[in-house]
């Protein structure tokens, strides 16, 4: 079974940065049609960004210009670079599939930006 093990949040300041992995254990063939997600406090859960099946990368709006999305097949990895983070970007990040059927959701990692 697929598990996944978020990590690499923390709490930072407004405009400071933030690398998060995710490492996805189990028999897969490839981290195309990854994606990261988060919850903020008595929010939706939303995808920030994504890496689609044909490995192009979509971003929400919010973050464009400011996260990166990007995979190490070889690791089966899925990275979240964040950068000039905003106290409204605090929120429980999670990474799982896109656009295909959700593996087991993971603990995912807490991030906080403070103003």
């Amino acid at each position: 079974q697929v598990q996944l093990v978020e990590s690499g949040g923390g709490l930072v300041q407004a405009g400071e940065s933030l690398g998060l992995s995710c490492i996805v254990s189990g028999n897969i063939l490839s981290i195309n049609g990854m994606g990261w997600y988060r919850q903020a406090p008595g929010k939706q859960r939303e995808v920030v960004a994504a890496i689609t099946s044909g490995g192009r990368t979509n971003y929400a709006d919010s973050v464009k210009g400011r996260f990166t999305i990007f995979g190490d097949n070889a690791k089966n990895a899925v990275y979240l670079q964040m950068n000039s983070l905003q106290p409204e970007d605090t929120a429980v990040y999670h990474c799982n599939t896109y656009g295909r059927s959700w593996y087991p959701w993971g603990q995912g990692t807490q991030v906080t930006v403070s103003s």
